[in-house]
């Protein structure tokens, strides 16, 4: 397989646990259930937990392997979502269609980055919000996962800059720890985003 993410998902095991973030469930469950969409969502875990609350889920990733897995997750929990095979540089939703865009441990490097987070905010309806839970630059002396690039991990200054136009209800960098499969175990040093679109 060329494709890194379907080596990484071609094991019988949920690599990243069947459980979902905690950070997302916690601030999902605030909200009324409308539409949400997760980029590179891998093997479905928060697709799952949003569906089984009620939320009309979208998702795409690149992996098919991923996807694969994520609709049996879905089938063993008995909801649906919408999964595609999709590039996050050039997926499309139309503008203002979104309720909720949650990037969980969605890191993408400097190129793209920017482009993809001022999409979403495209995407958003007045009043949705982005979700964003990542690595901060601190983890790179930990062993619980991400990118070992400096550049693919986020900044507090970095958000602020890429998600001009929202109101931040949270942004913080903190440690935590991981208990989310077996690439995301123990302290881990993160960046946590709770944004509003005005307008």
């Amino acid at each position: 397989m060329s494709n890194p993410w379907n080596e990484r998902y071609s094991t019988e095991e949920y690599v990243y646990g069947e459980s979902p973030n905690v950070f997302f469930a916690n601030q999902l469950i605030k909200l009324q259930p409308s539409t949400l969409l997760l980029p590179c969502e891998g093997e479905g875990r928060n697709a799952v937990f949003a569906a089984k609350h009620g939320w009309q889920v979208l998702a795409f990733d690149g992996s098919e392997v991923g996807r694969s897995k994520a609709l049996q997750l879905a089938a063993k929990n008995n909801v649906i979502f919408d999964y595609q095979i999709a590039d996050a540089t050039t997926v499309k939703y139309a503008p203002s269609s979104l309720d909720v865009v949650a990037f969980i441990y969605a890191h993408f490097p400097p190129s793209i980055r920017q482009t993809i987070h001022k999409n979403a905010i495209e995407w958003l309806k007045p009043g949705g919000k982005i979700i964003l839970e990542a690595f901060n630059p601190l983890q790179l002396n930990n062993s619980s996962g991400g990118p070992k690039d400096l550049a693919m991990l986020y900044t507090v200054a970095m958000l602020e800059e890429d998600f001009t136009g929202l109101h931040f209800e949270l942004l913080e960098t903190l440690e935590t720890t991981l208990a989310e499969g077996k690439y995301h175990e123990g302290k881990a040093d993160v960046i946590r985003m709770v944004g509003t679109k005005l307008k």
